[in-house]
């Protein structure tokens, strides 16, 4: 169920359990990302954010930007041994070898897709999905972002599993799991 907020407006309920979380609800979560490098970008963080708090990433958010050079594929792509290195130093950022590798090999893959990364996420958007009543309703997978997540793989990307790749379908407003009472439910245009 949605829960009230103290500014009067009904909201998700993870939607109001912290300031951060208020303004990514009411300002992010589910507005279409239709660029690559957005798209880029929350791929990379919902894979850091895999075992962790979202309210972790959402406040090294500015680190993680900062650490990979505002996640723009071309830059990070080029990135060595040093890169790597210096990013395991990052106290900005969570350092976890694995996930900065995939970040890196990640900017290589996005930038190997012919259509661009926009294009092909976008092929997955979910316009029929029917809207959640309770959170126990919002699912952790889908068949399509199984699907999605096995074409990204199949093109070289990694920490890209359905639940990460979900994730990302709901921040990016590639389905709606707005609440079906929440102030921000049916507001962005799916697909």
């Amino acid at each position: 169920m949605t829960v009230l907020g103290a500014d009067g407006l009904m909201r998700c309920p993870w939607g109001s359990s912290a300031p951060d979380y208020v303004a990514y609800h009411d300002e992010e979560w589910g507005r279409p990302v239709r660029d690559d490098r957005g798209l880029y970008e929350r791929l990379c963080l919902e894979a850091f954010q895999s075992g962790l708090s979202w309210l972790t990433i959402l406040r090294k958010r500015p680190g993680f930007r900062r650490a990979f050079d505002d996640f723009e594929p071309e830059r990070v792509a080029a990135y060595g041994t040093a890169d790597v290195e210096r990013l395991l130093a990052d106290v900005s950022i969570v350092r976890n070898r694995r996930k900065i590798d995939a970040t890196i090999a990640n900017a290589r893959a996005s930038l190997d897709l012919p259509e661009g990364l926009a294009a092909l996420v976008w092929k997955y958007a979910d316009r029929d999905a029917p809207a959640p009543k309770t959170v126990a309703d919002v699912p952790a997978t889908t068949p399509g972002s199984q699907a999605l997540a096995k074409e990204l793989k199949g093109r070289g990307f990694r920490h890209v599993g359905p639940t990460t790749v979900y994730a990302l379908m709901q921040a990016c407003g590639l389905v709606d799991d707005h609440l079906l009472e929440c102030h921000r439910r049916g507001a962005y245009t799916v697909g």
